[in-house]
This record gives structure tokens, sequence and C-alpha cells, in this order.
């Protein structure tokens, strides 16, 4: 099925939205979404959400949408299919940058579960099928899909996709600890059964009403913690584990008190995530304690409504939205509060729960590149932010932008999940209508600062010649033609000797613009402070420079450099399909032609790469020399000067 842009106003647009069964490995459209279906109930999601998972598979307009089923079913319908190929855009590696999309892109979470029992839904019908997709597949759905449900505290959700996804990315590894689980799976039902027992009599006896029962272990958290401690299967503490739930937080620490006076507690093996919960609103006590023949065991203590958080995180709390008449003020109150902190997840702070809840709503918009990159910025930023964020070139030298493939203003606010692409000129600069609040171009302060920065380099040199003239008698004002003074002088500069017509005792400097190697043809521009500065005759700056101040260009060339070994700096822009080795090959070709390398650049995404080379040169015949040969190199599709 085609893929379809979404626009900015994809939740009210009048074409119709569709979603790509290709990235269900076969499974039908009404096989996937059965699944899902069954996905949402098990996580109890309201009814709107469940409706709007049964109608996914329609493909009309928003209005058509919004006639059969509702407004409310609607978003959730267009909000998933926006959000699925949005996913899909994204380039890979942006691993934090994704989480972040994914949660900024939607005003409603609900979107957000929809997709991940999609997500879900895929790793069953590829482990029931016994099908292998690529590995770099599965290892995002660990990085970016388990780590989102994680976040937002979806247990249930989150353990199934690490185990799912591991299975694929680390099969090995997957089977070798199923393997050991299954050796002693009657051994240790056996144990569970056993301290469960003792842990029964014990909460009766103290009057304290509890459920214990045992904790399934997932192959996934066993793999990390084995890995995170470097411990052996053998020596796990948690392999074995025990839940306890009771009715408030008293009980908590009163069964605590009970487990560590049964069994031996283990040193430094004790969380409080009651008194500190973790970022996603977990809470529980977890201890790990010896048994009378040596065996350990972690045991977990915590409320029903702590429970409930484990084990559905933010999607418990959509059922508030359905509460009683009676409760209706408490339950929209504490409702409101779980969305307030869902939206705080964006930032993705590692904090504890206080400091979070005290942070204020992240409020970044997320948009791609044409190559699926994803880029933060401000909220309400134009694409002129977006092109001064991807490079400051580029934002001096827009001119105007698409948007989803739609031509825009300049000035057009941004909104989540859109791809950007800017058309720029060749050469040119800002305007400094760019600057002008009321045009309202520019949001960011650091874009903002780069035009200030390049109209004041421009000022500078354009200030009046006569407050640089320290040796006023050898110049006369009257010569309609700077270039024909006398007392031509040689400066040496730290890249070797420029000969100056005209000037002397002023310092020469190498324009960073353009950055001229012999034997370029050079002009001179006169500046305030800086004494001359060398341009290469075809640089689009000196040729503004020229037009504004004509008469504060001056002739120029390269004199004999005393200094045989002076070296010049230059930029080699590399455009290649991206490939393992690729670097390697390249670096080859500078150290065959002793080309020092000072810097390197490179951007890789959907399996191309962009790299520029910043290098030192005696004389630009290594440059054409370097060029030749690095376009030789395999995969490697243009080679050019900067």
């Amino acid at each position: 099925m085609a893929k379809q842009p979404i626009s900015s106003e994809a939740t009210s647009s009048s074409a119709a939205l569709q979603i790509d069964p290709d990235n269900w490995f076969g499974e039908s459209t009404p096989e996937h979404l059965s699944g899902m279906l069954r996905i949402a109930q098990m996580l109890e999601l309201d009814e709107v959400t469940q409706i709007a998972i049964r109608h996914l598979d329609l493909e009309e307009s928003s209005s058509k949408l919004t006639n059969r089923l509702g407004a409310e079913v609607t978003q959730l319908i267009l909000g998933f299919k926006a959000l699925e190929l949005t996913r899909e855009k994204a380039a890979h590696g942006q691993v934090e940058s994704i989480r972040k999309m994914l949660l900024a892109f939607s005003q409603d979470l609900r979107v957000v579960f929809i997709y991940l029992a999609s997500r879900l839904q895929t790793l069953r019908w590829v482990t029931q099928k016994e099908i292998v997709p690529e590995i770099a597949w599965a290892q995002e759905i660990l990085e970016i899909d388990a780590a989102l449900a994680n976040r937002l505290g979806i247990w249930q959700m989150k353990w199934e996709l690490e185990d799912l996804a591991f299975r694929i990315v680390n099969a090995a590894e997957y089977q070798e600890i199923a393997s050991l689980l299954d050796n002693k799976r009657s051994q240790r039902q056996s144990f569970i059964t056993e301290m469960v027992s003792i842990l029964e009599a014990q909460l009766v006896a103290s009057g304290v009403l509890g459920s214990v029962y045992g904790r399934p272990k997932h192959i996934y958290s066993i793999w990390r913690k084995m890995a995170g401690k470097s411990l052996s299967f053998a020596n796990l503490y948690d392999v074995s584990a025990l839940r306890v739930l009771v009715a408030d937080v008293k009980d908590c620490y009163a069964v605590l008190g009970l487990v560590h006076h049964i069994w031996r507690p283990v040193p430094r093996e004790f969380d409080d995530y009651i008194a500190r919960p973790k970022p996603n609103g977990y809470q529980s006590l977890h201890t790990v304690v010896m048994n009378a023949d040596d065996i350990p065991l972690e045991i977990q203590i915590r409320t029903q409504e702590m429970h409930q958080q484990a084990e559905y995180g933010v999607a418990a709390h959509w059922r508030y939205k359905e509460a009683a008449p009676s409760t209706a003020s408490s339950a929209a109150k504490q409702y409101e509060e779980r969305i307030a902190w869902a939206r705080q997840l964006i930032a993705w702070k590692e904090d504890a729960w206080e400091q979070l809840k005290s942070q204020k709503i992240d409020e970044q918009v997320y948009v791609m590149t044409p190559l699926g990159r994803v880029v933060a910025l401000e909220k309400d930023s134009t694409p002129l932010d977006f092109a001064y964020a991807v490079h400051t070139n580029l934002g001096h030298r827009c001119r105007g932008a698409r948007v989803n493939g739609a031509m825009v203003t300049l000035d057009t606010r941004l909104q989540n999940g859109q791809t950007v692409e800017v058309i720029a000129v060749k050469e040119g600069g800002p305007s400094r209508d760019w600057l002008m609040p009321e045009k309202s171009y520019l949001v960011s302060h650091r874009a903002r600062s780069k035009v200030r920065a390049w109209f004041n380099a421009q000022d500078a040199e354009l200030e009046p010649i006569k407050e640089l003239r320290p040796i006023k008698e050898d110049i006369k004002e009257d010569l309609p033609e700077p270039s024909f003074l006398l007392k031509p002088s040689k400066r040496k500069t730290d890249a070797g000797d420029i000969l100056v017509v005209g000037v002397d005792s002023l310092m020469t400097q190498l324009s960073k613009c353009c950055r001229p190697v012999p034997p370029d043809e050079i002009s001179g521009f006169i500046t305030r402070g800086r004494g001359v500065s060398i341009h290469r005759r075809d640089c689009s700056t000196l040729k503004q420079l020229a037009q504004r101040a004509g008469e504060r260009i001056i002739r120029t060339n390269w004199g004999q450099s005393s200094d045989s070994k002076a070296l010049f700096s230059a930029e080699i822009q590399l455009e290649a399909l991206d490939r393992q080795g690729l670097l390697r090959d390249i670096s080859e070709v500078f150290a065959k032609l002793k080309i020092n390398v000072i810097g390197v650049k490179t951007l890789s995404s959907k399996g191309l790469a962009s790299m520029q080379f910043s290098v030192e040169v005696p004389h630009i015949s290594q440059i054409k020399l370097a060029l030749t040969a690095l376009e030789d190199v395999k995969g490697v599709t243009g080679a050019r000067r900067k």
C-alpha cells in the first residue's frame, strides 16, 4: 500500500490516510487488528480506544470518519496512522530523539498506546510464525518501543516487547537462559510454593491482610542483570521471586519487617521505591533475603493501587474519564495530574519523581530532514529555525521550504512529525527582515544570534576606511582605483606570504568563508581593525562586499613563500553510498597523498553518507589529486572542494 505524506492538518484534512500492512510481515489486517484489540483489553483501555482499533483499516476522509464514528475516535485513528508513518520515516540510530518524538507527536497519549499495541502484535505474529526479521528492526523495538512502554510505566507491554525482541536480537542467549529456567522450573516452583506458605502464615499470625504469589521472571531482565553485574545464572538473586499485595502503605512496611524477621536480608539489595518512586511513577518495596538453606529470594511489596500503576502505568488512568458521578471531581483531578506528568516525560530525564513533577512541560517540536533525521526545535519554530538548526550556512542561504512536499512560507509554524526540506541558493546571506519581531521569521535565540553575527561581520568590514589607516600620507583619497597605489609590500601570515599591492604595514588574513590556497586567484578587502581579508575571487562573500563597497577591494596576488613547509586549510565535501570500511578507505587516500586531515564531519542515513573533511595542503594541486583519487573509492558518488 502506498505511503502518503501527513500534512500538518492531518487531523482535519479531507484526504484519507492509509496504514501499511507491509510492516506486519504477512499478517492480514483483520488478524492484526484483532490482536491489537486483545492487547487493549488486557490493558483495560477505554471503549473509545477499542473502537478506534476496530476501525483502523478504514481509508476514509476525516469528515466521513467523524460522521461515522465521532470526532474523538477519528482523532485517534488519524493520529495513529500519522504516527506510524512518521516513525517509519525516522532515520535509524536516533534512539532518544525518536522516543521523544513519539510522545510529543500526539496530544492524546492513547495514540501511543495504540501504536505500542500494534508493535507488540507484530512481534507476537513474528514469533508465532517463526519469521526471522532483520535484527536492526528488533533492536529498535528494544531501544525505542520497549523503553517507551517503560517510561509510560506499562509493565505488561514492556516485558513482552523486551522478551520477544531479545529473542530475535540475540537468539543464542535467549535460548540458553530459557533452557536454564526450564531445567529448574519444577525445583523452583516447589521452592516458591514453600516460601509463599511460610509468608502467608506469618501475615495471618500478624493480622495483616494481603495476598502472596510467585512472580514470573522475564528472560531479557535476567540477561541484563547477568550482563550488567557479570553474574552467572546460578548467582542471580532474583530468579525466584515473590510479590505481596496489601491494603495500604503502612502494611507495606509492616510486611517488610516480617520478611526481614523470617529470613536474613542481603546487604545492599533493598530499594524503597515507595519513598523514592521511579521516574515513571513506579512504587514498591524491593528486598532480597536468604532462607535457612542460603537460597536467595527476591520479594516485592506494594499496595493494590501501586500494582495497577506498575502493571498498566498511564494506561490505567484512562478509566478516570469514565468514573461514576460521585467521584468524578476527584477522578478528573487525578486524571489531569497523570496527563500533565506524562507530558513531562517527554523531557526524558532520569530525575527523581518529586523533581520530575516540578519540571515544566517540554514544549519542543520534532520534525525530520528528507533523510529522516529527527531535529528538535522550540515550539512554534519556522522552516528558517529548522535550516539554522541543521547548519548555519544552510540557514544563511535559505530562500524557501517544503513541508511534507508542499511549498510553505518561511514564517510557517512547524508541527510534530513533519518532514522539512530547505530550498537554498548557492550563495547569499540572510535578510534583515528575519530579525524583525513583527515578521515572526525566527523563534530560536540561537538562529537569531547567527543572523546578527553575520550582519555584525559584514558591518565590521564596511566601516569607514579612515579609521583603519595608520599610514595616511601614502593613500590619496581622490584616486579612483586603489589597486594602482604604490609601495607594494609582502606581509607574512601564519599561512605563508601574500603580496598585497598598494598597502603598507597592514595585517593580512585568509578568509574562512572560501579558504584560498595557492595559486587561487585572490583579492583583498580592507576591514575594520583586522587589516586586509584575502578572498578567492569567485567567493560569494567577496561579491557581496564588492556590490556594497567596491572601493574597498584591492588587487592582491601570492608572493614567493619563504617557508617551503607552509600549509593552507581547505574543505573537501564527499557524498557516498554508506558501507562498512568506507571511512577507512577514504582515510587511506589522504594518507597516501600525505594530506593531513584536521577535522571530519559525517552524517549517515538510510544508506547515504555525507562527509566533510578539513585538510591542510601546501598547494591546490594536492586538492585536485585528492578529489580525483576520492572519486575512485568504491561507493563515492561525488567529491568537491567547498
